[in-house]
């Protein structure tokens, strides 16, 4: 969709910041509230009580509809327009909405890459592998077939019901590849049709983090926000019994996302961390311009030799409220507190005074 058409009938002067009810939301609102910006939730009936209750003062506007799918519905994007709403995209908006939906019937600006919403599926070309290549971040070493499994991997593919969640296992050889994966098909957490096209990639072992970006458009640099944990469930229990008591139990290890944790990063690794950014940025602008606006996550683990090895690529909201107080990073940075969704009020402010909406949308 062409930028400039996508603004036509604007009033730039009054601007709305809406997203999805679900995954980032909270933080987005808070965010452009600090900055002044109305804001606007679209929520799925049945799931819309944070939203309606407890905090309902950070949203100026609330839609709910049945699905979150009908969001690019003509009454739907009515709305979104006359409120003069710049969309900021999160992975639910991607998961139940759909990126072919998104990329050709949702004809409202976002403040994210919308190419780039795709490129997050690993089925995709390019995908976020071609990225990592592109841009020179090591990453794990995948294997095309589950016959070349020689050590321990992990397999990557989404729940058969909950597809924004992900039916990761992981397996040691050919043979625990194939027991592991009937057993979950057994149970109707996985299903077959994704195995198929699930991604094998060698199981990398170090401390695991999250590391949190913004790229700016108008200043064009990549900024570090920060780094956070992810707590998962039900690996997260597991991690806390001893070897005799995980033995005595027969629990498939699960890696849903339930919450997380803030940390810091060794000062002597920012230079590297800091210069990963920069090259996951340009490469995507490269590959699919015109590349990252606004945040962005590398997920992967620091080795022995403070390498990064990146296994997940967040290309939108990483969805990780918990910087808003945990990170040091943004008052180095800003010197104020800096959450994501302020950061992405910001930008969009200052678009908006310099007459440069067209570069922070797509």
């Amino acid at each position: 969709m062409e930028r400039r058409a996508l603004l036509e009938g604007y009033d730039v002067e009054h601007l709305t910041i809406g997203c999805i009810g679900s995954h980032s939301a909270l933080e987005v609102a808070y965010g452009a509230h600090q900055e002044g910006v109305r804001t606007l939730v679209v929520c799925q009936a049945g799931r819309e009580g944070p939203y309606v209750g407890q905090y309902r003062h950070l949203f100026d506007e609330v839609l709910v509809l049945p699905r979150f799918a009908d969001v690019v519905g003509h009454a739907a994007i009515g709305r979104l327009r006359a409120f003069n709403t710049i969309f900021v995209p999160n992975r639910s908006f991607a998961v139940y909405v759909g990126c072919d939906a998104i990329e050709q019937r949702f004809p409202v600006p976002l403040f994210g890459g919308r190419r780039l919403l795709r490129a997050e599926e690993r089925t995709a070309s390019p995908n976020q592998y071609d990225l990592l290549e592109e841009a020179d971040i090591r990453r794990p070493r995948h294997f095309t077939t589950p016959s070349a499994i020689d050590r321990l991997v992990m397999v990557k593919l989404p729940q058969a019901v909950r597809t924004v969640e992900r039916g990761f296992f992981t397996a040691r050889s050919t043979q625990d590849y194939e027991a592991v994966s009937r057993n979950l098909l057994d149970q109707g957490l996985i299903r077959e049709d994704d195995l198929k096209l699930a991604t094998i990639e060698e199981f990398v072992i170090g401390a695991q983090f999250n590391l949190d970006y913004f790229w700016s458009p108008l200043s064009q640099r990549s900024e570090f926000l920060g780094a956070d944990q992810r707590i998962e469930s039900n690996i997260e229990g597991l991690l806390h019994m001893t070897a005799s008591q995980q033995a005595a139990v027969s629990v498939q290890p699960t890696l849903i996302p339930v919450g997380h944790r803030g940390v810091t990063v060794r000062e002597s690794l920012l230079d590297h961390v800091i210069g990963l950014g920069d090259k996951l940025a340009a490469a995507c602008q490269r590959l699919l311009p015109p590349g990252i606006i606004g945040p962005f996550a590398l997920q992967g683990v620091f080795d022995d030799q403070g390498e990064f090895i990146c296994f997940d690529v967040s290309l939108r909201v990483p969805g990780a409220p918990i910087l808003l107080t945990t990170s040091p990073y943004t008052r180095y940075l800003f010197g104020e507190e800096m959450s994501v969704g302020r950061r992405i009020a910001r930008e969009l402010v200052q678009a908006t005074r310099e007459n440069a909406l067209e570069a922070v949308i797509s």
